[in-house]
């Protein structure tokens, strides 16, 4: 399974109208498109940085919506008076969901990379090292872990049931980060956000 994100700076004071494009316009055209299988919004309401991302059964799926979504991110540009927005591919790695998200949910993203010989490694020390700890948070929804096999370039997202739940978990998340380096996997940036939609729906994948 394959992701596209697209990184965006809007006006914060258009962040309303953003999630309504893309809730009601954005959605409803890139749902009926093959092989689509969700979308996604990560939105920080104070800055206007907002991360949309969607997700394509096969590789064939994601490069023939290439051009179909790409109307649609200029008018989404102009509507919310975004910089030029940042859009990268990527390999699902893993996705694990202990539930749903609830209403209100917060996101963790952090970007990281290792070198290309590393990478295979540095996902079993994901799946058998680090996944399980992040289990173990309190208010854990799902995780998700992205990739790009050419770069060695990486994206961790952990929900959470609440805004609370993922402060709480700020000195565990940054324990984590610091074994991370030590084991040879470069954090770039961390963030957090609201989930502004949730309608990823990539299955299982661990």
């Amino acid at each position: 399974m394959y992701a596209r994100s697209t990184t965006m700076v809007a006006d914060p004071r258009a962040v309303e109208e953003g999630i309504a494009f893309v809730r009601d316009q954005v959605w409803p055209s890139v749902k009926d498109m093959d092989g689509c299988l969700g979308i996604s919004m990560l939105l920080d309401r104070e800055s206007g940085k907002a991360i949309i991302t969607t997700s394509w059964e096969t590789e064939e799926a994601i490069a023939a919506s290439r051009e179909p979504v790409r109307t649609l991110r200029e008018r989404g540009t102009e509507i919310t008076s975004s910089d030029d927005p940042v859009v990268e591919e990527w390999e699902v790695a893993s996705m694990h969901r202990a539930h749903n998200a609830y209403p209100d949910a917060f996101v963790r993203t952090t970007w990281s990379h290792v070198e290309q010989e590393d990478i295979d490694s540095s996902l079993e020390l994901y799946r058998n090292g680090m996944l399980p700890q992040i289990e173990q948070f309190e208010g854990f929804a799902s995780a998700s872990l992205l990739i790009d096999r050419a770069t060695g370039r990486s994206a961790l997202s952990v929900a959470f049931d609440s805004r609370e739940a993922m402060e709480n978990t700020r000195a565990a998340a940054q324990t984590m980060r610091e074994q991370a380096e030590q084991a040879g996997i470069h954090v770039d940036e961390m963030a957090e956000f609201e989930l502004a939609l949730a309608h990823l729906h990539i299955p299982e994948l661990v």
